[in-house]
């Protein structure tokens, strides 16, 4: 079990570079785009640590130059990267609000309170957030992280409990008869 100290929580992902000058398009995760640059220091899993020099949004990224980030050439080799910051950096969030990081690896219960797996990542595809849910045997699988499908969420028993409509998880076509063409 790791502690909170050591806890790292996604903030951004560096993108291609943008110009000559040493920028980079970062995605940033969460509600504000700027808020990855709240952190001062933020960490690649590999421990290398960067500093926003400064950032500016544009469009869907965040055009963001990087302390002793030069040049395109500095740039390119930051593609890909993940940032994080510690999680006891990060406020306490809201109720009915979670940080990811909180979420993955809890248990996962139906209605009936049978375990459906545990949660291995929270995506979002465009469409709104979606939990990765991981079974003991088979495939994984994503429902919508709402409050009609996610009633209940309790961390201190590292606990959600779902609530799926009734053929959701089937592999066949849909209860209604399709009609005929």
């Amino acid at each position: 079990m790791t502690s909170s100290e050591d806890q790292k929580v996604l903030m951004a992902k560096i993108g291609a570079a943008h110009g000559i000058r040493g920028e980079v398009r970062v995605k940033p995760f969460g509600d504000d785009p700027l808020s990855f640059t709240d952190y001062g220091v933020l960490t690649t899993k590999d421990g290398r640590s960067f500093e926003v020099e400064k950032a500016r949004v544009q469009k869907t990224v965040v055009v963001t130059k990087f302390k002793g980030i030069t040049d395109r050439n500095q740039a390119e080799e930051l593609n890909g990267l993940d940032l994080y910051v510690s999680r006891d950096q990060l406020p306490e969030p809201e109720e009915d609000e979670f940080y990811y990081s909180d979420l993955n690896g809890l248990t996962v219960l139906d209605r009936s309170g049978e375990t459906r797996g545990k949660i291995v990542a929270v995506q979002n595809f465009g469409a709104g957030d979606l939990l990765e849910i991981r079974p003991a045997r088979g495939k994984s699988f994503y429902i919508p992280f709402t409050k009609d499908f996610v009633p209940e969420i309790d961390l201190d028993e590292k606990l959600v409990k779902i609530d799926l409509p009734e053929d959701y998880l089937s592999e066949g076509e849909p209860s209604e008869e399709a009609p005929d063409r």
